[in-house]
């Protein structure tokens, strides 16, 4: 009775530490229908972001957990400790800066346009009123479009993929979305094309749950480092080269 006692409480005790051991890895939340910052490439999660997300990981001293999920539900997610940070070409405005802390710029984008190839009709911004504008829910573009475009039809969906297969199908007119995301878009849809209108500029930043300071400062060291030793350049040159193909980074790329 006494050996058996004696490794009911063994166990006992290492459940326990089990439990109470801290989880080495650190939640990256994204939205992975937005290449070239995150798409999925066979099972797996690729993408600019998915790079620098590792290299946050790294210098914070732990491993990458990747946490896909809707776009619109990545602040809801990171307030309740679902994720630790979000990494989603995510723009710090002043309204997402009432819900989560944002590190420092790391990446500066335009919004454009995308018709489908035969459309002579929109050359710019204001030829979209009273147009069906497909946007992405909750980014800035669905904002634009639902303040500042008269007459539009707004519809929202889950990724630009959705709302570039509903353009081609002839469901909507147009679509706002972020300048690179665009580009890879129409470059494997031959069927549509971007509208050369700039019209608003966002800064992309890594969201944190407000307060977490010492995971915020990590990742502005890290995007200073990475800036300064020429690893950020080297990430622009694979995932958004000026010609040639999109190039996926390992970590020994990055050496």
């Amino acid at each position: 009775m006494k050996k058996i006692l004696c490794a009911l409480i063994a166990v006992s005790s290492l459940i326990c530490f089990s439990c109470g051991k801290k989880e080495n890895a650190v939640k990256m939340g994204t939205n992975a229908a937005f290449p070239p910052f995150e798409w999925i490439e066979g099972n797996e999660v690729v993408g600019f972001d998915i790079t620098f997300s590792n290299l946050i990981a790294k210098d914070y001293g732990k491993t990458l957990k990747i946490v896909d999920m809707s776009f619109d539900g990545l602040i809801a997610a990171l307030q309740a400790g679902s994720v630790d940070f979000i990494a989603s070409g995510m723009t710090a405005t002043d309204e997402r800066r009432k819900s989560v802390d944002f590190s420092e710029p790391y990446y500066s984008s335009k919004q454009t346009i995308i018709v489908r190839a035969d459309d002579s009709g929109v050359s710019a911004v204001k030829d979209l009123r009273g147009k069906s504008i497909g946007v992405q829910a909750g980014t800035t573009g669905e904002i634009y479009a639902t303040d500042e475009i008269e007459g539009a039809k707004i519809k929202s969906f889950k990724t630009v993929i959705d709302a570039a297969l509903a353009l081609k199908n002839g469901a909507i007119d147009s679509i706002i979305v972020d300048e690179l995301p665009a580009k890879e878009i129409v470059k494997r849809n031959s069927e549509l094309k971007i509208v050369d209108d700039d019209f608003f500029t966002d800064e992309y930043a890594i969201a944190v749950k407000k307060g977490n300071k010492e995971l915020l400062d990590s990742i502005n060291k890290t995007i200073t480092t990475i800036k300064a030793n020429g690893v950020y350049q080297k990430m622009l040159d694979a995932y958004m080269p000026l010609d040639g193909e999109v190039k996926i980074l390992k970590a020994e790329d990055l050496q």
